[in-house]
């Protein structure tokens, strides 16, 4: 069958199928390139049209190509653009490497709008926000670090997928591990023994975008070679005013095993932490999911603020939480979700995950430790100026870790008034903005509770 009559079918098929606005936006500039092999080749209009046809309506697609000419076909979709590099790489003389169409590698689903906000990370969300809007223009290159599973990825993500939408630029995420993979590939010879075609591949993918995004750096850790060449990389884009986004779980001068030029050019822009949720943003993560995630059963607020106060800090163990609660009702015959039932289906999970109770012992473990006084001075009536400022610093530290409250916090430095605390948290504050020596104590701090 004629692929113009095909798709004209197609076309007249999903008009009643979907809303008009969905098909005026998604569809109406589409056209069936080719039905071969099992493959059906469509051509879209922009780079976004490839991610929500993807993402939303791949399925709907195969399935309504099967009912017009009963077969299963393999969705492809490309710009006007790569249809021309795909017909020239056909016909040159030389064989080109691996994957020629380009992929930013975005994954559409996380944006800047169901990211949750909070005080442990509305900086890091604030600096993502000026780079999205002033690509290349607001801090060059922006360095977000923190410990896995807080919201490092989802903000990159977010950036990525922000610039997309409002320019024509072109942008790239990788893992530092797709990096190194990439850079190996330049060691691949062509059927004439040359590698000149996976050089230029490897340039051309990493040096003309005008974003680029790089997760994970901190395993660039041990690859010389591969260090070199970020150097370079870096360089090029830098110099182009292009913007460079980098994550790791720790700050650039925690990272030993790159290069100390690497971590200089890291510092060039904006360093940005992300804290642990606090008690109340988890509370507001857990609705997002349960709300975005069109959970039907009513989870009453007990239950929430249950898993909020037991299931850790990790983001992704708090939504993998409400994913269980749901199954083990299920699997329960569809029982109505109630605080037992929570307990009994998270058992394991709140085994293995971190109370308030032991984040906060955590907290003064390290803080004794670093000060070289013990947990029971720390939490002693003792006033003694040796003791004052680290039981200051510990309960700054508890406050800004947890998120936990000034009363449960002065509940564990031996009964201590909630108004001790906050005048304790509040003098912290204050003295980092002016005491580099501080800050630097309270970084080594930060960075040896993530390493516990």
């Amino acid at each position: 069958m004629n692929e113009k009559i095909v798709w004209s079918n197609f076309l007249n098929l999903i008009k009643s199928e979907i809303t008009s606005l969905s098909f005026e936006t998604w569809f109406k500039d589409t056209e069936l390139y080719e039905l071969k092999e099992g493959k059906a080749t469509i051509i879209v209009p922009m780079p976004i049209h490839k991610r929500h046809l993807t993402d939303k309506y791949l399925d709907f697609i195969k399935e309504t190509l099967k009912e017009i000419d009963g077969m299963d076909y393999e969705i492809h979709f490309l710009l006007k653009d790569e249809l021309e590099e795909e017909k020239e790489s056909k016909s040159g003389a030389f064989e080109s490497p691996p994957d020629e169409v380009f992929e930013s590698n975005l994954k559409s689903h996380y944006t800047f709008e169901n990211f949750i906000v909070g005080n442990s990370n509305k900086f890091a969300h604030a600096a993502a926000f000026s780079v999205a809007e002033n690509p290349g223009r607001m801090y060059n290159p922006l360095f977000i670090y923190g410990n896995s599973g807080l919201g490092k990825t989802h903000l990159m993500h977010a950036i990525g997928n922000y610039i997309l939408a409002n320019s024509n630029q072109k942008v790239l995420y990788v893992t530092s591990e797709q990096f190194i993979s990439d850079f190996l590939g330049i060691n691949r010879k062509d059927e004439f023994g040359n590698n000149f075609n996976y050089i230029e591949y490897f340039k051309k993918k990493y040096r003309t975008v005008d974003v680029l995004i790089i997760d994970d750096i901190q395993f660039l850790g041990g690859a010389t070679q591969t260090q070199q060449e970020f150097f370079h990389t870096f360089n090029t884009l830098y110099s182009d005013n292009k913007q460079i986004i980098i994550s790791s779980d720790r700050s650039p001068d925690d990272l030993k095993l790159l290069e100390d030029r690497l971590r200089t050019r890291f510092c060039w822009g904006l360093t940005v932490d992300i804290f642990p949720p606090d008690f109340e943003l988890r509370i507001a993560i857990l609705k997002k999911k349960i709300v975005g995630g069109a959970v039907e059963k009513n989870i009453p607020d007990d239950v929430i603020e249950y898993i909020a106060s037991h299931m850790g800090n990790d983001v992704r163990q708090l939504e993998g939480s409400i994913t269980r609660l749901l199954a083990y009702s299920a699997i329960m015959g569809g029982s109505e979700i109630t605080l037992d039932i929570a307990i009994e289906a998270l058992k394991d999970y709140v085994h293995s995950g971190i109370s308030e109770k032991d984040n906060l012992l955590k907290v003064q473990k390290v803080v004794a430790e670093f000060f070289q006084v013990t947990v029971e001075d720390l939490k002693s009536k003792k006033r003694s100026a040796n003791l004052t400022f680290p039981r200051q610093v510990a309960m700054y530290m508890c406050r800004i870790i947890t998120g936990e409250s000034f009363p449960k916090i002065g509940a564990e430095f031996g009964g201590k008034d909630h108004s001790t605390v906050m005048h304790s948290c509040a003098k912290i504050e204050e003295e980092l903005k002016s005491n580099k020596e501080l800050a630097n104590i309270v970084e080594k701090i930060k960075n040896n509770i993530g390493g516990c």
